[in-house]
C-alpha cells in the first residue's frame, strides 16, 4: 500500500497540475455544439485558454462572465444572464457549461439557485441547455474539475425512469479525462468489434481531433449530442474508464437502472483482457473478433521484445491520479520499478494502491528531487518536465496535460492492446537510445575506484 506525502514548506516551483476549471472546460468541449463558461474574472479564463490552444493546437471557444471588483461583491448572477445572452446571439450553442472559479467559491454565491431563477424567467432561453459545475481552483485538480463536469451534465440531462426498456447492443461509455481523441477512439473501434454501439460522454474525439471543419462555429466542433445524452437511460450497461467516473456511472444507475463497471486502467494485458472480456458477456459471444485476437497476439510479442529494456527500468512519473495508476501499472507488469510518483489531487482512493511505496502530492520541483535522488532512469510527465529533464540528462516521455512542445498530443494512444503496444514501444526505444558505455560492475567485477582503493600506497604509482 502507497502513503500519500504531502512535503510541508512555502513555495511551489514548477506546478504539476492543471485547475479543476480548466478539467469542466474540457469535459463541456465534448459535447455538441457547446460553449464552456466561467464563472470568474478574465484572467482565470486567459490562463485556461492559453493551456487548451498550446495543447490541443486549436481554436477554443472558451468564455467568460468577465466579473470585476463591484459585481464580486454584490453578487453575479446578473453577470451570467448577461453572457448566456450574448452568447446566445453570436454563437447559437446547444449546450452551454458553467464551471466556478476560486473567486466566485471564496465569496459563497448560489449560483445554481440563481442560474434556476434565470431560466425560469427568461423563457426565451429555452432552446439552450445551460448546466453548473462548482470547480473551485483551489481543490482538487483537472480530472477532479472534469469529474464534476461529467456528474453535473449526468444530473440535468439523464432523465429518471421508473421502467426499463433497454436496447441491448448499446452501452454508455464514460470517459476519463486522462484519455486523448485517439484514445477514446481506439475503445470505441474495439466496443464496435463486438458489435455494440457506444454513446461516449464526454466525447473529444470528435471535438479536439485536430480535424479542418468546412465552416466556422463559435461551439465545439463535434462532440455528444444532446440527443444521445438523454438515451443513454437506454444503455444496456455503462462502461466507466478511470475511477473519477465512478460517482458518475452511480448517478446513472440510480436515476436509470443502469448497471455499470468502473475500469480503473484500459493499459497494459491483463487490464484490457478485463475489458474485451466485460465486452464479450455484454456482446454474447463466446470468442472475440478476429482482429482483437491478434492484436492481442501482437502485444504480447511486443511485450516479450520490450522486457530487455523495461525490467529494472527506474521509472519517475507525475501525472493525475487515474492516469499515475494506468501507466505505471503497465510498467510495473513489465519489470520497472516506479522510484518516483508525484499526483495532483489526493480525492482519489487510487493512491493507496499505486505500485510503489510513497505516492507525493506535490509539484515538478518534489518530482525533480525525488527523481534525483533515487536515480531514475526515465522520466514520465508532461511537457513541463523538460526541465528536469535537461537538468538531470534524462529522458522525458511526455503524457498527460499539457503537451505544448510537441504536436499531435491528441493522437497519442496508449489504451487497448494496440495502445499498449505502441506504449511500450515508446518506453523500450526511449532506453534503447541511451548511449551507453559498459562499465567493470556491469558484467559483475567491482568498481574500479573500490579496487584502488585496497592497492598498498606505495604500489599505486
Amino acid at each position: 500500500m502507497a502513503r500519500l506525502t504531502h512535503p510541508k514548506r512555502a513555495l511551489s516551483t514548477n506546478p504539476l497540475k492543471s485547475s479543476a476549471p480548466l478539467g469542466a472546460a474540457l469535459a463541456y468541449l465534448g459535447i455538441e455544439k457547446s460553449v464552456p463558461l466561467f464563472h470568474g474574472s478574465q484572467g482565470c479564463t486567459a490562463f485556461a485558454m492559453v493551456h487548451l490552444v498550446r495543447h490541443f493546437k486549436e481554436a477554443v471557444p472558451l468564455q467568460t462572465t468577465a466579473m470585476n471588483e463591484v459585481s464580486t461583491i454584490l453578487g453575479g448572477a446578473d453577470q451570467i444572464e448577461e453572457a448566456i445572452e450574448n452568447l446566445r446571439k453570436k454563437s447559437s450553442p446547444k449546450f452551454i457549461g458553467i464551471a466556478s472559479t476560486a473567486l466566485t467559491e471564496t465569496r459563497g454565491e448560489d449560483v445554481p439557485g440563481e442560474l434556476k431563477e434565470i431560466v425560469a424567467r427568461r423563457t426565451d432561453f429555452a432552446g439552450t441547455k445551460v448546466v453548473y459545475a462548482s470547480t473551485p481552483d483551489f481543490d482538487g485538480a483537472l480530472q477532479d474539475g472534469w469529474a464534476k463536469a461529467v456528474e453535473a451534465i449526468v444530473g440535468a440531462l439523464v432523465p429518471r425512469v421508473t421502467e426499463r426498456d433497454p436496447n441491448l447492443r448499446q452501452v454508455t461509455l464514460l470517459c476519463g479525462s486522462h484519455l486523448t481523441p485517439a484514445e477514446i477512439e481506439e475503445l470505441v473501434r474495439m466496443i464496435r468489434a463486438f458489435g455494440l454501439e457506444p454513446i461516449v460522454l464526454p466525447d473529444i474525439s470528435t471535438s479536439l481531433d485536430g480535424h479542418v471543419s468546412d465552416d466556422w462555429s463559435g461551439t465545439s466542433q463535434g462532440g455528444t449530442p444532446l440527443e444521445q445524452i438523454e438515451a443513454i437511460s437506454r444503455s444496456a450497461f455503462t462502461l466507466a474508464v478511470g475511477e473519477q467516473m465512478r460517482k458518475a456511472a452511480q448517478m446513472i444507475e440510480d436515476r436509470a437502472m443502469v448497471p455499470y463497471r468502473v475500469f480503473q486502467s484500459v493499459t497494459g494485458l491483463k487490464p484490457v483482457d478485463a475489458f474485451v472480456r466485460t465486452l464479450m458477456g455484454l456482446s454474447g459471444v463466446q470468442d472475440p473478433p478476429p482482429s482483437i485476437k491478434r492484436d492481442r497476439a501482437r502485444l504480447i510479442d511486443a511485450a516479450l521484445d520490450a522486457h530487455f529494456h523495461t525490467g529494472g527500468l527506474k521509472v519517475a512519473i507525475g501525472a493525475d491520479p487515474d492516469l499515475l495508476f494506468a501507466l505505471s501499472g503497465a510498467l510495473t507488469s513489465m519489470g520497472a520499478e516506479i522510484v518516483t510518483a508525484v499526483t495532483t489531487s489526493q480525492h482519489s482512493p487510487l493512491i493507496e494502491r499505486m505500485p510503489c511505496e510513497e505516492v507525493i502530492l506535490g509539484d515538478l520541483g518534489d518530482f525533480e528531487r525525488s527523481a534525483r535522488d533515487h536515480g531514475a532512469q526515465i522520466l514520465l510527465t508532461h511537457s513541463h518536465g523538460r526541465h528536469a529533464e535537461h537538468r538531470l540528462h534524462t529522458p522525458l516521455v511526455r503524457v498527460g496535460f499539457p503537451i505544448f512542445d510537441r504536436i499531435g498530443a491528441q493522437d497519442a494512444c496508449r489504451v487497448g492492446y494496440r495502445g499498449s503496444r505502441a506504449f511500450l514501444y515508446e518506453i523500450a526505444g526511449t532506453v534503447q537510445s541511451l548511449h551507453h558505455r559498459s562499465r567493470p560492475e556491469d558484467f559483475g567485477a567491482a568498481p574500479i575506484a573500490e579496487e584502488f582503493e585496497h592497492v598498498p600506497h606505495a604500489t599505486r604509482h
